[in-house]
């Protein structure tokens, strides 16, 4: 009460009160958002403010029952009463709360509030949440719900069967079955009664087949009127699949347990591939075999075993294809793309005479399986070769890193006695190369490297050795270089450096480089260690004498003492 009183007084329609005996503002009531109806001691209803009308014409044409019970049950008690009352409308029933304030003489004064949208609002929220408790009680892979028409009116936001759900909704569950005339009565999707994991093969959007497992209960209406049904499948068809390939594939099985059993200890990855296609093709009564790695350009041939064709043309077919079963010439090939991470890695191929058998559904289901260990296979091998030139290369420039050329040198070296060859190592020194970074940054200064590392690859063959040892320091060997030839490389390097001026920091102090040379000389023994001392010592001889030049070492200690 004391709320209400407090309502009345905000609203201005309460200017004195003893007990509930008030006095009201008539134009504060004209103002009231609310509908306001006053009744005489007979129990008729006029309206107090135009909100009113309505209310009041309705009332009067006894469509709204429970108005005069109420005014009858306030006259009686001289309390106020509460009450709700519908209002039929052409565009719905409006729900109102009234308020019944007795007055003197048996009059009342009655507050209507319209609370339709706040009572629809509820509904549908409470709606909501036993729908969304439902489905949370049923949750699986897929959750849907159909309506009267029969069409999907729900479906859970991620799609299924490879339709995204905007593509599922408004479309009949049987528009997706794999045989939507061999259907005999009621679909679990439209079911009158709850169907508990029935099983409905339907077809994908790439145009395979899915056995699912379906599960639903009828939606009804008050009246318990049918309105459409909800529920969920989950996808079984990989299960249905094994459990009908387990009966057929004992000896599929035994067969990859027997090729996987023969690979799974190599260790060398060459070995890896080259023992794979043997088992393989032991396995399936093949002449021969081959695995291939993918590269950006096309397949490269990683191992053979046995007899085979020329595979150009079944390499050609696997294009946009995972399997292939064709006959080049007097041979049977099948072949099957290698994946790692739904990503092709490779190929393997088999061949067979074109006179015996043709392969069967075996034949393939097995080289699939074994095409899935060889993706696994080629992915670990490029694993292995990433981390090799990862360890191996400069991560700017791409050369040889200071660990990789001191350990092909040490080889190198080695070498040299037993083919009487000569040999020359080059360090390089870039000068100034400091103040490059301090005038226009490292971005500039990474581009000087790149241009170092194109002069000396301009300057060296194939079988020379460049690095990048760290920082600004360079280092060549010349394989089979005598001082003639170490010389005039030298000069040509030099001179091609003329080009690093462009990003020398400042005039005063140009971008150039200083080389030191030493030069093996066979017949006379030198360690590893005193070759690298030489070269140094040299190189640093002309960082002091002024920089932008070559210097010959001396000749190793030994040979001075021969002399």
């Amino acid at each position: 009460m004391n709320r209400l009183k407090a309502l009345l007084q905000k609203a201005g329609l309460l200017s004195g009160a003893r007990g509930w005996s008030v006095t009201f503002a008539g134009s504060a009531i004209a103002a009231f958002p609310h509908p306001i109806l006053l009744a005489d001691g007979s129990g008729r209803l006029s309206p107090a403010n135009a909100a009113a009308r309505t209310l009041c014409l309705a009332a009067e044409k006894g469509v709204v029952p429970g108005i005069a019970a109420c005014l009858s049950r306030a006259a009686v008690s001289g309390e106020a009463q509460f009450e709700r009352v519908t209002l039929p409308g052409e565009a719905g029933a409006m729900l109102y709360e009234l308020i019944v304030l007795p007055m003197l003489d048996h009059a009342a004064l009655v507050i209507a509030k319209d609370v339709t949208l706040e009572s629809n609002l509820r509904t549908a929220l409470v709606e909501s949440r036993q729908r969304y408790k439902d489905l949370v009680d049923i949750s699986t892979d897929f959750a849907w719900e159909t309506g009267e028409n029969g069409a999907f009116g729900f479906v859970s936001p991620r799609g299924a069967l490879g339709f995204a759900a905007n593509e599922m909704v408004g479309r009949k569950p049987e528009d997706f079955l794999a045989e939507p005339d061999g259907v005999e009565g009621d679909l679990p999707f439209h079911g009158r009664h709850p169907v508990e994991n029935a099983e409905v093969w339907m077809r994908r959007s790439d145009g395979s087949l899915s056995c699912l497992r379906v599960s639903s209960s009828p939606l009804l209406d008050a009246e318990g009127g049918y309105r459409g049904s909800r529920g969920i499948w989950q996808d079984v068809t990989a299960a249905r699949e094994r459990e009908t390939a387990l009966a057929k594939a004992n000896n599929r099985e035994r067969l990859l347990t027997y090729v996987v059993r023969t690979i799974r200890d190599v260790v060398e990855p060459n070995d890896m591939l080259r023992i794979a296609a043997e088992a393989t093709s032991l396995a399936l009564g093949a002449a021969g075999g081959q695995i291939f790695r993918r590269r950006d350009d096309g397949f490269e041939p990683s191992a053979s075993f046995g007899d085979i064709g020329g595979a150009g043309p079944v390499l050609d077919a696997l294009a946009g294809r995972d399997v292939v079963d064709l006959v080049i010439g007097e041979r049977l090939a099948l072949a099957v793309v290698s994946r790692y991470r739904q990503q092709v890695t490779g190929a393997i191929v088999i061949w067979r005479p074109a006179d015996v058998v043709g392969w069967d559904k075996n034949d393939r289901l097995l080289l699939e399986d074994v095409a899935d260990q060889i993706g696994i296979a080629n992915e670990q091998i490029a694993n292995h070769e990433r981390i090799l030139a990862l360890s191996r290369t400069d991560a700017l420039t791409g050369l040889f890193n200071r660990r990789a050329f001191f350990d092909e040198l040490s080889r190198r070296v080695a070498r040299l006695e037993r083919d009487g060859k000569p040999a020359a190592l080059i360090y390089i020194d870039l000068d100034n190369f400091k103040a490059v970074n301090d005038r226009h940054g490292h971005k500039r200064g990474d581009e000087a490297l790149m241009a170092v590392r194109d002069i000396l690859m301009r300057h060296t063959r194939s079988i020379d050795l460049i690095a990048r040892l760290g920082g600004d320091e360079f280092a060549l060997w010349l394989d089979g270089a005598d001082e003639e030839i170490a010389v005039k490389r030298c000069r040509d390097i030099v001179a091609a450096a003329q080009d690093l001026l462009m990003f020398s920091g400042n005039e005063d102090a140009p971008l150039t480089l200083s080389m030191g040379v030493a030069v093996h000389r066979p017949g006379r023994p030198e360690t590893l260690d005193d070759l690298l001392q030489r070269a140094d010592e040299a190189m640093y001889g002309v960082k002091h004498d002024g920089k932008c030049d070559f210097r010959l070492a001396r000749p190793p200690s030994s040979a001075e003492d021969a002399s």
